[in-house]
């Protein structure tokens, strides 16, 4: 059925749950998984007259702790994998969109589903936030597994 798994985690407690469920899954076909997270690039405000420009050690430091988050979020994905006696590939990349970071990974990857939370926004919010998961449903050429 499946032989590689993509599962995108943002370190969210609902990506925890699809992270499980992709694991599981995994486990019961024989896949492996690819373990993915993509965060977002260090933009610092600048601003005019009177300029105020945020130093290098703070960009430096915003991008430390982003590759420190990334590396958490897959070990997790590692650690249940590994418990579960499922192989494990680790990914993440810069992306301003991690929708389309998730898409090109898993193409990448050669997986044959994405595993993934959503986390069930509406109204504004859904307006103002977006959705990663419905841009990834839209654009994927391959099954998407939603998590609840």
């Amino acid at each position: 059925m499946y032989r590689r798994i993509l599962i995108a985690t943002d370190g969210s407690r609902l990506s925890r749950k699809a992270i499980e469920e992709g694991v599981a899954l995994a486990r019961s076909v024989g896949a492996s998984v690819v373990g993915f997270h993509a965060r977002p690039p260090v933009i610092l405000p600048y601003y005019a007259e009177p300029a105020i420009v945020l130093p290098q050690k703070t960009e430096e430091l915003i991008e430390k702790q982003g590759i420190a988050a990334a590396k958490r979020y897959l070990a997790k994905i590692e650690a249940i994998a590994k418990k579960a006696g499922v192989a494990f590939k680790g990914a993440e990349v810069v992306d301003a969109s991690p929708a389309d970071a998730i898409v090109k990974a898993a193409k990448k990857e050669k997986c044959e589903l994405i595993v993934m939370a959503s986390h069930g926004r509406r109204g504004i919010s859904r307006l103002l936030l977006g959705s990663e998961t419905n841009h990834v449903l839209t654009s994927a050429r391959i099954p998407v597994l939603v998590v609840r």
